[in-house]
């Protein structure tokens, strides 16, 4: 089994990795990021809340970029760990097993954002 990935890089090496999507698919590019920004914005549901669901359903979908966005996003949105800790355990209720397994990289992946910025 590999070590815990870093987030940090995991997420710049995506982004920098979509580059030729959004080169090569720029319709489909344009219209996912217009699905996000909607779907984000501030509605009945806060952002942190929103983001909060998309944390649980990466956890959930066992997805390791979107750990590495969502809890860059729930970090800089000022989630507390005692929030971020109980999202992860509604993620488990609902996935079992491989959500728990999850639940502890996106963790490790709030943490490691948070300790970059001096949240935690």
């Amino acid at each position: 089994m590999s070590a815990t990935p870093s987030y940090t890089e995991l997420t710049r090496d995506i982004s920098r990795n979509l580059t030729a999507l959004r080169t090569h698919n720029s319709e489909v590019m344009q219209g996912f990021n217009a699905m996000a920004k909607a779907a984000m914005a501030p509605g009945a549901l806060d952002e942190k809340t929103k983001e909060l669901i998309a944390m649980a359903i990466g956890v959930a979908n066992r997805c390791d970029g979107c750990l590495g966005f969502h809890a860059k996003a729930l970090v800089r949105l000022g989630a507390t760990p005692e929030e971020f800790r109980e999202m992860l355990g509604v993620a488990v209720y609902m996935g079992g097993g491989p959500s728990l397994m999850y639940a502890a990289n996106a963790l490790a992946a709030y943490e490691e954002f948070s300790n970059a910025t001096g949240a935690a």
